[in-house]
């Protein structure tokens, strides 16, 4: 088994070239997803001077089973995911982006990772975009003792969206997510969307924009 299956993987990049970008902005795609249709929501964005970057995870997927299953369950896939969005941050603040204009973003699969790595890689990011996710681990796990504590976020923007009932994604595990982050400093907007698909609604990419507004001119 490769213990570190997605450290390879290629990175793609879209919008204006670091060097001139004012805001960073990383995409992580869904199960099943490619790193090309998250990047789809750039022309939808419709932001100047901001770069975007896109991973493309192993085999399409970040993790092989539910968020909610045992963090064990889902190694070293899970780990090395993580690792991936580290190293991509890394790369953007040695071209010059520091945290605090940088944003983590992602849908479904992508979602909970974004949301799990920015809580557990805590710093002032430029914000969290959370497309229906949120925390890894089984449940009644994200609330133990020390396991997001130690960290602030100091007012950090984080937008955490979701249809109820989701077929994947449980709302109260949402708002759980919502309740650490905000525990942890940020800033959150929580947004249920009653019946409505595993999809990103118009609503919510409107939301996000702002957000990533907000961020680019800060």
């Amino acid at each position: 088994m490769n213990s570190d299956p997605h450290a390879n993987g290629p990175v793609l990049q879209a919008g204006v070239p670091i060097q001139h970008a004012s805001l960073a902005v990383v995409l992580l795609h869904g199960r099943g997803g490619s790193a090309e249709d998250i990047l789809d929501l750039v022309s939808v964005f419709d932001l100047k001077d901001v770069a975007y970057f896109a991973p493309q995870a192993a085999g399409h997927t970040w993790y092989p089973l539910s968020f909610m299953a045992p963090r064990e369950a889902n190694e070293p896939n899970l780990s090395s995911a993580l690792a991936k969005v580290s190293s991509i941050v890394e790369g953007i603040e040695q071209a010059g982006i520091r945290r605090n204009r940088i944003v983590i973003a992602g849908f479904s699969q992508g979602a909970c990772l974004a949301t799990e790595f920015v809580a557990t890689h805590s710093a002032r990011y430029g914000g969290l975009i959370a497309f229906t996710g949120g925390l890894i681990g089984p449940p009644g796990s994200v609330r133990e003792n020390g396991r997001y504590s130690g960290h602030e976020f100091d007012s950090m923007p984080a937008l955490l969206s979701s249809g109820d009932p989701d077929p994947h994604v449980l709302w109260q595990r949402v708002e759980e997510s919502a309740s650490v982050l905000g525990a942890m400093g940020a800033s959150v907007t929580l947004r249920r969307y009653p019946g409505r698909p595993h999809t990103i609604s118009a609503e919510e990419l409107d939301h996000a924009r702002r957000l990533l507004e907000k961020a680019r001119n800060a």
